[in-house]
């Protein structure tokens, strides 16, 4: 047989068994499987909310399981381990169970979702998603979704963190399937990062600290020789431009070897043009002083004396037209 075979029937043989325990573990909650095979047989764990009713009394209900599995599914020497659930609420298939089992006792479909939701999110899980399918309020088929908190679709995320349950509620009208998703309230994301603060000092490191502030001071001291050896490399290149003014000198002397005489009459000339300046200069602020004080002065009798000429000329024409008029 092929290897692609052989998985095949393997896992088909696994969900007949899966679905032949549900039916028969109905009522003690039926919450998963795990079938492993082992050198010994196959080990098939059974996890359920009330483990009592699986082994029954004197364990007679687990001896026929452990029959019909070996003689109905041919596995190997079975071995069946029975685990209660922890926390039924958060496991996927109890509550797909328990849903269905309230549709079919007549709870309304959208009482019924809304109030396994909030039993799901008040246990802990981080979020939940109900699927009720089917012919809800008439004759057409139609899905009715309810969900709370973080939910994933797909990737790897979905499959390590999401845990699914399906069930099927028989009614009148139909068959309606309910799918239960929930996701693990241990669950961590990729985008959960977690900020580590900085530790506390300790006391045994006390000691250390002048050790320290000794090798800290010992740094500054060579910082400030490096300062200061950079200072005096620096200080001569500094006086550098200083060196450029003699250089002009030496230029003007280069030109005055044509004799003493000319040197000294270019001295003499320059002089005086200095003196002019100062002079010309003295004068030529002292006019705008000069000119500032005296322009408002004029002004003032200017506008003074040709106000009154009008008034008295106007009144001398008017007496002598009168007088010419008498």
């Amino acid at each position: 047989m092929a290897s692609e075979r052989k998985f095949i029937t393997e896992n088909i043989r696994r969900v007949l068994l899966k679905e032949y325990l549900m039916k028969k573990v109905g009522r003690a909650g039926f919450g998963g499987l795990d079938v492993q095979r082992t050198p010994m047989g196959t080990r098939v764990t059974l996890i359920t909310e009330r483990p009592g009713l699986v082994i029954g009394r004197r364990g007679e209900a687990i001896k026929s399981l452990t029959k019909a599995i070996e003689d109905d599914f041919n596995f190997n020497n079975p071995q069946i381990e029975v685990q209660e659930v922890e926390n039924a609420n958060l496991n996927a298939q109890i509550m797909a169970e328990k849903l269905a089992n309230a549709l079919e006792r007549g709870w309304h479909f959208r009482r019924a979702g809304h109030s396994t939701v909030r039993r799901i999110m008040d246990s802990g899980a981080r979020g939940c998603q109900v699927i009720i399918a089917g012919k809800l309020t008439g004759a057409r088929h139609r899905t009715e979704k309810f969900k709370e908190g973080h939910i994933k679709y797909c990737g790897e995320a979905k499959l390590n963190f999401m845990h699914q349950g399906f069930s099927v509620a028989k009614l009148k009208p139909g068959v309606i399937g309910v799918t239960v998703q929930i996701m693990d309230p241990n669950a961590r994301l990729p985008d959960e990062i977690d900020i580590i603060p900085p530790a506390a000092p300790d006391a045994t490191a006390a000691p250390a600290a002048p050790a320290t502030a000794g090798a800290a001071k010992a740094e500054e001291k060579k910082v400030a020789e490096a300062v200061d050896q950079l200072k005096k490399a620096v200080s001569p290149a500094a006086e550098a431009p200083k060196l450029k003014r003699p250089r002009k000198k030496k230029e003007t002397e280069g030109a005055a070897p044509a004799g003493p005489e000319a040197t000294a009459a270019a001295g003499e000339e320059k002089k005086p043009v200095k003196r002019r300046k100062k002079k010309e200069a003295e004068p030529a602020q002292s006019k705008p002083q000069a000119e500032g004080a005296i322009v408002p002065a004029p002004s003032q009798a200017i506008t003074t004396t040709e106000e009154p000429k009008p008034l008295a000329e106007v009144p001398e024409k008017k007496e002598e037209r009168k007088t010419e008029g008498a």
